[in-house]
C-alpha cells in the first residue's frame, strides 16, 4: 500500500482516547489511511470501551435500542443474501464474528458457521450463544483457520480494522472456495453524509479504523488478488445510524431530527451516484 500521500482531514478518538490522528489519502487506490497507526497491544487498547457497541449487546441508551433494532433487520437482509448465492455445502467464515448473532441466524437457517473474533468478552458472548454439543468453531484469528475452505466468506465492516491488508486478504482468498464468494462491507467515505460532516463523520472511528475506502479502492486492491467486484450493494440503515452518531461528534447532542435527515438526503443523493454511507462488495475469483 505504499503511494504517495497527502493530508485530507484530522479526526478525534470520540471513543476511548479523545486523541488526534490525521487521515492522508492514497492516490494510488483512491483511499485514506490512519496515521499514525497504532499496533499490537496498543491497537487492542483503543477497543476498550463500553461504548464499542458491536462488542457487547447493550441496550442501555436510546442509541443502543437504535442500533440492536437496526441490527435485528440487518440480519434478515444479510440471511437473504447468503441465502441467494449458489453453494454447495452451505459453509460459511463470518470474520469479526462480534457477539454471534449473525452467525446464530445462519446456523439456525441450515448453514454450516465458523467464526472469528479477536476480542476476548465479544467471543465469549457469541460461544454462550452457540452453546452446544455440536457448537460451531469461534476463533480469535484467521490464521487459526486452515484445512478447510468456505463457499462464503463474510467481512461485515471488518476490512477496515485490517493492519496489514495484503496479507489478510491473501489469507481470505485461501480460504475460499474456487467458486465461492467474499462479501465486504465497508464505509465510503466518499458518500454525502462523509462528506457533510468531514473530520466528525462518525465512521472514520479513528483509530480502530486503519483503511478508508471507495468503491474504486476496493476494486483497485482486489484486482490485485485476481479478484472481481460483481455487485455492490447500498446499507440504506448506515447513513441513519452514523448520522445520529456524527451529530453528537459534532455538537455534543443526539439532533435525532437533523440526523435523519442528513441520513435521507444522504440516500437521496446515492440514488443517482451511488455513494451510499456503507456499501457491501460482492467478489469472486477471476
Amino acid at each position: 500500500m505504499n503511494s504517495e500521500k497527502h493530508p485530507y482531514v484530522t479526526c478525534e478518538d470520540y471513543t476511548v482516547s479523545n486523541q488526534k490522528f490525521d487521515l492522508l489519502y492514497n492516490a494510488q487506490y483512491s483511499m485514506l489511511e490512519t496515521f499514525p497507526k497504532p499496533t499490537g497491544e496498543e491497537l487492542a487498547s483503543y477497543y476498550e470501551s463500553s461504548d464499542y457497541i458491536s462488542h457487547t449487546d447493550s441496550k442501555e441508551t436510546l442509541t443502543d435500542k437504535l442500533y440492536q433494532t437496526i441490527k435485528r433487520v440487518a440480519l434478515k437482509n444479510k440471511l437473504n443474501l447468503l441465502n441467494s448465492f449458489q453453494t454447495e455445502e452451505k459453509k460459511v467464515l463470518d470474520v469479526g464474528c462480534g457477539t454471534g448473532e449473525f452467525l446464530l441466524t445462519c446456523k439456525n437457517n441450515g448453514w454450516n458457521v465458523v467464526g472469528v473474533e479477536p476480542n476476548k468478552n465479544a467471543r465469549e458472548l457469541a460461544i454462550s450463544k452457540l452453546n452446544e454439543n455440536n457448537a460451531p468453531k469461534i476463533v480469535s484469528e484467521l490464521q487459526d483457520i486452515s484445512l478447510q475452505q468456505f463457499d462464503v466468506i463474510t467481512l461485515w465492516h471488518v476490512l477496515e480494522h485490517v493492519p496489514d491488508l495484503n496479507s489478510y486478504i491473501y489469507k481470505l482468498k485461501s480460504l475460499l472456495k474456487p467458486n465461492g464468494v467474499l462479501v465486504i462491507a465497508v464505509p465510503n467515505y466518499k458518500s454525502y453524509d462523509a462528506v457533510y460532516y468531514k473530520q466528525f463523520w462518525a465512521a472514520f472511528d479513528v483509530p480502530r479504523h486503519l483503511w478508508h475506502f471507495s468503491k474504486k479502492s476496493i476494486q483497485l486492491i482486489f484486482s490485485e488478488f485476481d479478484m472481481k467486484v460483481e455487485t455492490t450493494l447500498p446499507m440504506k440503515f448506515d447513513s441513519f445510524y452514523v448520522s445520529l452518531l456524527s451529530e453528537k461528534y459534532k455538537t455534543g447532542k443526539s439532533n435525532f431530527i437533523k440526523a435523519f435527515f442528513i441520513g435521507f438526503v444522504s440516500n437521496l443523493k446515492a440514488l443517482s451516484s451511488k455513494e451510499y454511507s456503507s456499501l457491501i462488495y460482492i467478489l469472486k475469483n477471476i
